[in-house]
């Protein structure tokens, strides 16, 4: 098999966990007496690092995005987590990946024990030979740090490992750690951010994801 360890991103690739994302980014923002962007900014948070979005987005300093982001926690971890879905045909998915050999491993730059919970809640965790994530605590913010961290945990060389995932920073993280890519168009990028971004692979659906997974 060509590869035989499979990354996945999480919100936008296993799962559409808009509502609950946006809903608390509204809440955090409200909270500190900030604006609401419009829709198409808002959009624009899901993927990097809140603390990255709050401060790109909404020009707050360092300090003040780091207060949004407890704010946000604060109605997301009780409530907005939940608020989510597993994509249609991702069962499926990961069942054929593992019939087939392959190792699903989730690597995420949402804080891991937020991961845990979802994964528990929504029936993905026994197809996940590991949960790699960010720390409440920072570490492990960047994209590329969460993968570098899952071939640590993983020992799988290189070559027989690919990052799927539906944003530029999965695409560039995969590239900077080395490893192949594929990029879901049925996630949250924008018109041309995939191919832009130059994964090694493009799937519309999680069934034309398997196919190439599979190859």
């Amino acid at each position: 098999m060509k590869y035989k360890y499979i990354f996945f991103d999480l919100d936008g690739t296993l799962t559409d966990s808009k509502e609950g994302i946006i809903n608390s980014i509204k809440y955090a923002l409200s909270s500190l007496g900030e604006p609401i962007p419009d829709d198409t900014t808002l959009q624009r948070f899901l993927g990097p690092p809140l603390v990255y979005s709050f401060g790109e987005f909404c020009g707050m300093s360092a300090e003040k995005a780091a207060l949004a982001v407890e704010k946000y926690r604060e109605r997301f971890s009780v409530t907005g987590i939940f608020e989510n879905r597993v994509y249609d045909g991702i069962d499926d998915l990961l069942q054929e990946l593992v019939n087939g050999g392959r190792v699903p491993v989730l690597a995420t730059s949402k804080p891991r024990v937020y991961a845990e919970r979802i994964m528990t809640k929504f029936g993905l965790r026994p197809y996940f030979k590991l949960l790699c994530g960010s720390e409440l605590d920072g570490t492990r913010n960047a994209k590329s740090e969460v993968i570098e961290y899952a071939i640590e945990k993983s020992g799988c060389p290189r070559d027989k490992i690919i990052m799927v995932g539906d944003r530029e920073q999965d695409i560039s993280g995969a590239k900077k750690c080395g490893i192949a890519s594929c990029g879901v168009r049925y996630g949250y990028a924008s018109a041309g951010e995939l191919e832009a971004a130059g994964p090694d692979y493009i799937a519309d659906t999680p069934d034309e994801l398997l196919t190439i997974l599979m190859r």
